[in-house]
């Protein structure tokens, strides 16, 4: 009797058992270290997502972002960086810029509505390259392809960055801030967003400086990061004119009919049932405006 080719109780061969082995092991360590990041084609698109673990940079064909104009309240920062990301795509110096301050008053927004503003006639497109939080250790590799593409520019772009008590990350993004030996990539430029200044919790300052024998620098290598931004806007809570002031410029945009009056006392009742008065509270009335009376957003 035999079994797939040999004897039921022949010995197996213990040069096939160990090729099997091997090859089983060769499998998993790809799986493990997979193969290095084929030059990405940046012709594709002019945004692009990274992921690591595989490592890959993925295109985004239609960028989610709202017109630079329809920005209401934020007069100084929108001019300071459209002028920033203008002067890099332009090949002269700029700053990395930390967005920071109140929820939903439309940090990320204007980082994509800059993007889009810098681009419109541009031949050679200036690439929007987001990351994550969590994948921040991953930055060196990243840089490293982004510094290969030397006829392209880039804008590195997280969005909600913060960092935690016992969170190591931000010692990873020194490489893009300061670059180390080889310097940061100069087609390179480093955009971040965060509610909070210094990109960590306050109560965590406090306490490390309050428990260490050494209060000033225990705090100084965290709260320094910060300190390699360039540029530092803040964005604080709006006035109820420039929130009604957003809602009549969406309406517009959008083709929405509806009455100052009609639309001031909606938006003053939908606001108030929230409890803040921001961006993103104008757009997800406008949101709601539009989905009752029939109008299609994008």
């Amino acid at each position: 009797m035999t079994g797939f080719g040999r004897p039921l109780n022949a010995p197996e061969d213990p040069l096939a058992r160990g090729e099997d082995l091997m090859t089983r092991l060769v499998a998993a360590l790809e799986r493990m270290s997979p193969p290095p990041l084929e030059a990405p084609d940046f012709s594709a698109a002019d945004a692009f997502v990274w992921h690591a673990s595989p490592d890959r940079l993925t295109p985004v064909p239609q960028v989610s972002r709202v017109g630079l104009e329809l920005l209401v309240g934020i007069d100084r920062s929108r001019e300071t960086l459209l002028e920033n990301t203008t002067r890099f795509a332009d090949g002269a110096s700029a700053n990395n810029a930390l967005l920071w301050g109140a929820r939903g008053m439309g940090k990320s927004s204007l980082v994509k509505a800059a993007h889009a503003k810098v681009n419109e006639g541009r031949e050679t497109l200036l690439i929007l390259v987001e990351i994550q939080r969590e994948d921040i250790p991953s930055v060196g590799r990243l840089l490293g392809h982004l510094r290969a593409a030397a006829d392209r520019r880039f804008i590195l772009f997280c969005d909600d960055l913060s960092f935690d008590k016992d969170d190591a990350h931000y010692k990873s993004l020194k490489a893009v801030l300061d670059g180390g030996v080889e310097g940061r990539p100069e087609n390179v430029i480093f955009y971040a967003t965060s509610n909070r200044r210094h990109l960590m919790p306050r109560d965590m300052i406090e306490n490390e400086r309050s428990t260490a024998i050494n209060p000033s620098e225990a705090t100084e290598e965290k709260v320094s990061l910060s300190d390699r931004f360039g540029l530092w806007l803040g964005f604080h809570q709006g006035s109820q004119d420039d929130y009604l002031a957003m809602v009549r410029g969406y309406c517009d945009a959008y083709g929405i009919e509806i009455g100052d009056e009609e639309l001031r006392a909606e938006a003053i009742e939908w606001r108030q049932t929230r409890g803040a008065v921001s961006g993103r509270v104008a757009w997800q009335f406008i949101t709601d405006l539009a989905g009752k009376r029939g109008v299609k957003l994008g």
